[in-house]
């Protein structure tokens, strides 16, 4: 099986090379890996002690930030690699101050593995939530590196729970402790034979809750919500938008809305403008305008939206209109904020556990959109209900960092 593996590996390498000629994302997943191995060997020399983190994308990341500024503090004398899978993490972090060296991941085959991990030597390799990749599991338990999974999240359709999955269980073993959200996590390890286990919840829980301790002061967006109730619609997609759009030119006058897209294309963000009838400005024009006297401030760019919550009376976050993946609802969470989501968000399991509480609500379509915010807008005791029990969910769900860097300093003494 793992030579099955290692050819569908090469095959996909070279698949992508040509996708690359065609898709700009794809070029930068393919590019972006040629000079890794000339980073590393610029900036990690083989005396110093390293710690790898491994993140998927931009999510994965988030949620590794707390134990590496709490394993910068712990072990101050090592230096810190992440790398990413995707390019819609690396390409917002490759400059991030938190880390020593960012860089892409090579594809996994056996000399990549073996080459990467011996330029890193780390002392301790971090992988985030998911992407067990075998090669590089098998070469840090060849080298005897301790290897963790932090924030995991296990799912019955996982190849691992299946009868033919015997070879992706089998990289499973290389985990000296897996460290998961929930209990249904645990139950799935457990099912296949895995004993070394800890349920420490989800280290965002920890990165949102320091948010609202910071200066989280935007001067723009106190200008321009002055008086007026404030909606922040995060990380929208076309899906969200599409469900948005009546709703924000029916509203009253005393509403405004602050909508931040995941993606800033400048083309879609133009053509989505052009179908709000309310007055509408862009972050990028919002110097030339009273910004008081527009309803809509659409954010065409980047790293405002944690912030921006705090100016908000109700979030909505994006993704779960589509199918492109629920977004971080904790950020708004922590804010005291009522949320209100799309349909497809079964496979978040803070979203379940928040909507199970009243903290948020789920919506299909329009017309359910506006029954929702209609009842949050007229009825303040509901919309500061709501508020309360997002912000105590967060409260209460702090502490998985403290567990994971507690046995870390303890395996590492």
């Amino acid at each position: 099986m793992h030579t099955i593996y290692n050819l569908l590996i090469y095959v996909v390498s070279f698949a992508l090379r040509i996708v690359a000629l065609f898709s700009k994302k794809m070029k930068l997943f393919v590019n972006g890996r040629k000079s890794v191995f000339e980073i590393l060997q610029q900036k990690i020399l083989p005396t110093d002690k390293t710690i790898w983190f491994h993140c998927a994308s931009l999510g994965e990341f988030e949620q590794g930030v707390p134990i590496i500024e709490a394993l910068k503090k712990l072990k101050p004398e090592h230096k810190i690699v992440v790398s990413f899978f995707s390019p819609s993490g690396f390409e917002i972090k490759k400059n991030t101050t938190l880390a020593d060296t960012v860089v892409y991941l090579p594809m996994d085959t056996p000399a990549n593995a073996k080459k990467f991990i011996a330029a890193v030597h780390p002392s301790l390799a971090i992988f985030v939530k998911y992407e067990f990749w075998p090669n590089y599991l098998f070469e840090l338990q060849k080298k005897n590196i301790l290897t963790l999974l932090v924030s995991g999240i296990f799912r019955e359709n996982q190849i691992f729970f299946k009868s033919y999955g015997s070879f992706m269980r089998k990289a499973l073993t290389t985990f000296e402790h897996f460290f998961v959200q929930d209990e249904n996590s645990e139950k799935l390890l457990k099912s296949i034979g895995f004993k070394n286990i800890t349920i420490s919840g989800d280290t965002r829980f920890d990165r949102v809750s320091h948010q609202i301790e910071m200066n989280n002061t935007l001067k723009f967006a106190e200008e321009f919500k002055g008086n007026s109730l404030c909606i922040v619609c995060g990380s929208t997609w076309p899906e969200d938008e599409a469900v948005l759009l009546d709703y924000i030119n029916a509203a009253p006058e005393k509403v405004k809305f602050i909508i931040a897209p995941h993606k800033i294309e400048n083309d879609k963000i133009a053509a989505f403008s052009k179908k709000i009838v309310k007055k509408t400005v862009l972050h990028s024009h919002k110097d030339e305008v009273n910004i008081s006297e527009y309803s809509v401030l659409i954010i065409d760019c980047i790293g405002l939206l944690s912030k921006l919550y705090s100016y908000a009376d109700i979030a909505y976050v994006g993704g779960a209109m589509g199918k492109t993946g629920l977004h971080n609802i904790l950020e708004p969470a922590t804010f005291g904020l009522p949320i209100i989501i799309g349909k497809n968000y079964q496979e978040f399991p803070e979203a379940i556990r928040l909507r199970n509480l009243a903290g948020l609500y789920s919506i299909e379509n329009a017309s359910e959109f506006e029954e929702i915010f209609n009842k949050l807008l007229q009825d303040t005791s509901f919309r500061n209900k709501t508020g309360m029990i997002s912000g105590h969910f967060v409260n209460k769900n702090v502490g998985a960092t403290a567990k994971i860097i507690d046995y870390i300093d303890n395996y590492l003494k």
